[in-house]
């Protein structure tokens, strides 16, 4: 049988990515012992190809160049191909995405190609996208093979020297000592607001020019900085508006799906209006939470609807019967980037009535020349409902509820076309963001199916991945698989306390603890603080990072040392408000450096120098609900309040004290200094007044 009528190694995997290239003519593996066996003894290099499912240039290098049989032929001849999905490792890709921007002085992104040396896999060439054929003033895929082979064959010596400079240059990314003697203060609060002040686009909203991406982390930033300095007596009102300004243009842009809800990956140009069509669930739950905590503030009816749509779509699209969150939607359907997306007038003038169109067309720029490609429109909202209203000279009202039912006919009109492929592994880590993130919007909207479906999919993981107290990252096909990381443990354990301050369930604060236990045994730099992207178990690479820095995602470091200080306050353990400090004090040089890059950092260094509010109430149901609510008026992002009813015994440390009495009762602490129990609504009403973070 030729090797092009059977499936290479990637045959047997899980991840959706890599089962795309199942059936490539070239010799992929996955990255395992026996690949790497396989390049050390045969002394090939490694071609290692980093992707995943939703990325539209992977799809287009797949087709030009994976799929093509001559370039397959000299791949195989010449190189071990390795393919690895960036979603299950982020660790491998978090190492070759950093060595390609020293390598190259360039940033990385993917697809990412880089060559590795056959017998310690460290990365001596590499880029992201190569075509077919010249293009973009980049060689060709089989030139740069060819290239790449004799390179390493004639100059061998030369790569060995440059691999131990690489090598240390990454070593030198890591913080080596704890500094212990640092002072910790506010200064990189502050100096981190005024220098997202300084990329902020006052026209469009967001940081920077195009490509422009939502940055949640930036956002939450400014409505922490909002909220801690109106406490204080002076709020910061451009901080505040920096945000809603942009979280508005972003809801009402391109980057927004105007008809089914939820938001797409990054915008192409400066005016969220196109953007790159993936929905990424690590977006989309930091960006609910950022939704529902904006209306809370602003009482801006557009955040509470796109908190709302958010989490329908997450319903109706992302969840699994069987409870977890799917990981993307991917940029193309039918082999085009956003073709299900888009819209001609015709189409859309055939679903609607006319008083319907009228308004739609003005509303989305339907009236206007195509803004995608040559013939067809993604809908952008160019009016606002009082333009809309003035120029139509109708009733907002009305121009609401035709708004509403033309969605309605536009949304049934697209679920008849060809879905987006969907990646339908399970991450860890991406869960407990939108764990997070419908349980922050299910309280805050009082939507209870938002507060259940985050239940069902941390019940979900706890029976799927947590195995052998060991969590593991991903899980598709009824397997559990690979080791899990730093970001998997830390925000899971950010999400349980969300969770728990929704609804209290028994059993998952023990979970909770159970997860920062292995936290601090098997990720935690035990000599200079902080911890490892990996565990200490987990395979060798040519390095092992400890990330501060943000990336998509938070930084691991960052919510590890939020989550640990917010245990720690709750339960009065020292051994993780001492981890937590431990943290601050190993990346306190980068933070102090580059605030504005290291905002989940600034998260725990906040609460590390104001220690949150904690309410702890007891009382039979009816009472505790609303004793509840009071507690979580209003946006007061260092309150964590947690409703636990009488009879929930026994509790772990500092809560088995916080025990009911006859009536409701509320035990308030900010960070060790606690009030006395407080018996009447009244008292709990002065508190709040007088207390608020």
């Amino acid at each position: 049988m030729s090797r092009i009528e059977r499936q290479n190694a990637l045959g047997g995997e899980t991840s959706p990515y890599l089962l795309q290239h199942a059936d490539n003519p070239v010799d992929w593996y996955p990255w395992s012992p026996e690949a790497l066996a396989r390049a050390h003894e045969e002394d090939k290099p490694i071609l290692l190809s980093i992707g995943y499912s939703a990325c539209h240039w992977c799809h287009v290098m797949a087709h030009e160049s994976f799929e093509d049989q001559a370039t397959a032929e000299l791949m195989n001849n010449y190189f071990i191909n390795i393919k690895v999905d960036r979603e299950e490792r982020p660790d491998l890709d978090k190492i070759y995405q950093i060595a390609h921007q020293l390598l190259t002085g360039r940033p990385g992104g993917w697809p990412l190609t880089m060559f590795l040396t056959p017998d310690d896999q460290r990365p001596f060439f590499g880029g992201t996208y190569f075509p077919k054929q010249p293009r973009f003033g980049m060689p060709p895929f089989r030139e740069v093979l060819a290239r790449v082979a004799l390179f390493l064959r004639e100059h061998r010596t030369d790569i060995d020297r440059q691999n131990t400079s690489l090598v240390q240059a990454l070593e030198r990314l890591s913080p080596s000592s704890e500094t212990s003697q640092a002072e910790l203060s506010a200064t990189p609060l502050d100096a981190a607001r005024r220098e997202l002040q300084k990329s902020f686009d006052e026209k469009y909203g967001g940081f920077g020019g195009a490509p422009k991406f939502p940055h949640p982390t930036n956002l939450e930033r400014l409505l922490r900085h909002y909220a801690a300095t109106a406490t204080a007596g002076q709020a910061d009102e451009a901080a505040l508006a920096m945000a809603a300004f942009t979280l508005r243009k972003m809801a009402l842009g391109g980057i927004y799906d105007q008809v089914g809800g939820g938001f797409c990956r990054y915008s192409v140009d400066q005016y969220w209006m196109i953007p790159h069509f993936e929905k990424m669930l690590y977006d989309n739950g930091p960006l609910l939470t950022l939704c529902a905590e904006a209306w809370q503030i602003t009482h801006d009816s557009l955040f509470q609807r796109a908190a709302l749509e958010t989490g329908q779509w997450v319903l109706n699209e992302m969840q699994s019967p069987q409870g977890g969150y799917y990981s993307t939607l991917d940029a193309d359907s039918e082999g085009e980037e956003g073709k299900y997306y888009l819209w001609t007038p015709d189409e859309v003038r055939s679903l609607l009535t006319d008083d319907e169109y009228n308004v739609v067309a003005m509303r989305f720029g339907l009236d206007r020349p195509p803004n995608f490609e040559e013939s067809a429109w993604h809908l952008h909202v160019f009016h606002d409902v009082p333009t809309l209203s003035q120029r139509l000279g109708l009733e907002q009202a009305t121009i609401g509820r035709r708004l509403a039912s033309a969605r309605d006919k536009l949304y049934r009109a697209r679920e008849t076309r060809i879905r987006p492929g969907r990646d339908e592994k399970v991450l860890t880590a991406w869960n407990g963001l939108m764990i997070k993130g419908m349980a922050t919007a299910g309280r805050i909207l009082n939507e209870p199916r938002f507060i259940d479906s985050a239940t069902e999919a941390l019940d979900f993981l706890r029976n799927t991945v947590w195995i052998d107290g060991r969590l593991r990252a991903t899980y598709k096909d009824g397997r559990a698989r690979l080791n899990a990381y730093l970001d998997d443990y830390a925000f899971l354990i950010d999400a349980v306390l969300t969770l728990l301050q929704a609804r209290w369930r028994q059993g998952e604060l023990e979970f909770a603890m159970a997860l920062a236990e292995v936290l601090l045994a098997q990720f935690q730099d035990e000599e200079n603080g902080g911890f490892y992207f990996t565990a200490n178990d987990h395979e060798a690479l040519i390095h092992r990072p400890k990330p501060f820095m943000d990336d998509a995602l938070p930084a691991g470091n960052g919510i590890a040392a939020y989550a640990l200080g917010r245990l720690g306050h709750l339960l009065g353990e020292v051994r993780y408000l001492r981890a937590a400090e431990r943290t601050l004090r190993a990346g306190w040089n980068a933070v102090r450096e580059y605030p504005h890059a290291h905002t989940a950092m600034l998260l725990a260094l906040e609460e590390y120098l104001y220690p949150p509010q904690t309410i702890v109430l007891r009382a039979q149901s009816q009472a505790l609900q609303s004793w509840q609510a009071r507690c979580q008026q209003g946006y007061a992002p260092r309150r964590l309040t947690f409703a636990i009813p009488s009879g929930t015994e026994p509790l772990p440390g500092l809560l088995a004290e916080r025990a009911p009495r006859q009536e409701a009762v509320a035990y308030v602490c900010e960070g060790h200094q606690c009030s006395a129990p407080i018996g009447e609504l009244s008292e709990l009403e002065t508190a709040l007044a007088t207390d608020l973070p």
